[in-house]
Order: C-alpha cells, then sequence, then structure tokens
C-alpha cells in the first residue's frame, strides 16, 4: 500500500512491498506535489477553466497568472493576490489640449501595485494645459485612450489630485477613475483655469 511523505503534505508514494506499477505510481506522485507548487496559468479565465472537477482549488493553493505577472494564494476558499510583477511605469498619452510634464514633475504614467494583498493603481507625474476656453467645462477627461481592462477599477474611485494656484481660485481638483479606463478630471470652470494638474503619489483600489 502507498505511504506518505515525511513531511506531512500527504504526498503519495509507492512502497516497495507495492506491485510494480511505474505509470501508477508516477502518477501519484505528480497527483501530490503539482498541486502544492506554484502552477502557472496565462490568465484568471484559463486556470478558473482548469482548476475544475478533481483539480479544482484548494486551500494553500498558488498560482502565477503569466498576463498579469501576478502571484495568487488560495485562501478561504478564493484567490488573494500575493504580488505583482516588475510593475513597470507606462505612459498615459495625454488628451487633446493637455501635455505632459506639467510643473516639471514628470511624464503621467500609471502601474499596478499590490498592498497587502490589494491590487491598486498608481499615477505619477503631471498634465500640463496652455490654453482653456474662455469659459471651460466643468470636467475634462485627460487620457486620450482608455486604461486597459486589467487596471480598471471594479467601481468608480474619486480622489483629490493637486492642481495649479495660478489662474486658479482652488488648488485641488476631483479626479474619477472610471470602469472604462478613463480618467476625468472635476472643477473647471471660469476662474479655474490651471496651468498643470498633478498626479504623484495618487493610487486607488482596484
Amino acid at each position: 500500500m502507498p505511504t506518505t511523505d515525511a513531511y506531512g503534505q500527504g504526498i503519495g508514494l509507492w512502497s516497495l512491498t507495492d506491485a510494480p506499477d511505474i505509470p501508477s505510481a508516477i502518477a501519484l506522485l505528480a497527483a501530490g506535489v503539482i498541486p502544492r507548487g506554484v502552477l502557472r496559468f496565462a490568465s484568471s479565465s484559463t486556470r478558473g477553466s482548469t482548476l475544475v472537477g478533481a483539480a479544482a482549488p484548494v486551500d494553500g493553493m498558488l498560482t502565477y497568472l503569466q498576463d498579469i505577472k501576478r502571484l495568487d494564494a488560495r485562501i478561504d476558499g478564493t484567490w488573494v493576490a500575493l504580488s505583482v510583477g516588475a510593475s513597470s511605469w507606462t505612459t498615459i498619452t495625454p488628451a487633446a489640449n493637455f501635455q505632459q510634464n506639467g510643473n516639471s514633475n514628470g511624464t503621467f504614467q500609471y502601474r499596478l501595485l499590490n498592498i497587502a494583498g490589494e491590487e491598486s493603481l498608481q499615477f505619477r507625474g503631471a498634465l500640463g494645459r496652455s490654453t482653456w476656453p474662455t469659459t471651460p467645462a466643468g470636467s475634462y477627461v485627460v487620457n486620450n485612450s482608455a486604461l486597459p481592462a486589467a487596471v480598471r477599477p471594479q467601481t468608480l474611485r474619486t480622489v483629490t489630485v493637486p492642481c495649479s494656484d495660478v489662474n486658479s481660485s482652488r488648488i485641488t481638483l476631483k479626479l474619477d477613475v472610471r470602469t472604462d479606463g478613463y480618467l476625468e478630471v472635476f472643477g473647471t470652470g471660469a476662474g479655474i483655469k490651471p496651468p498643470w494638474i498633478g498626479f504623484n503619489g495618487v493610487t486607488v483600489s482596484l
């Protein structure tokens, strides 16, 4: 009868008293070892369609999602993000009439973060605007194209961002990080035409 490993992990091991059966011995070992390693999947959807039936996920499993470079752990019946890979910065192309490096604060960019198991989106840099309409609209979308689906929040996220007090009666604006991937600032208008809007350190939960 097969025995289990000495580390208490429940990995089945063929014993010398068992009838010779190399395929069964290999299958028994693989069934014990593979679920306890780091499983690689192209995406979360691939993971979901693969880990079903006898291979259904159990608490303690670790997976790596290749599309978003993320390590997850199965805890209390759900997948919890443990880390995000390189977290490289990605430049955001400004919408019309906005320019990069407002107030010399750098290029407007974003990156994916993991904070205590919570996926988050972080921004840095600033946008400039040299001209405004005589009476600006109350809000403006500031990115030319939507952020990728992997970094869009599940619900609307609203935060404050700084702006110049030059040509502006206020020093902050409201930023909506929308579920469709667009970033919209609110608060502009007659008397509120700041030459720059900052995003350094702005972080929202996904």
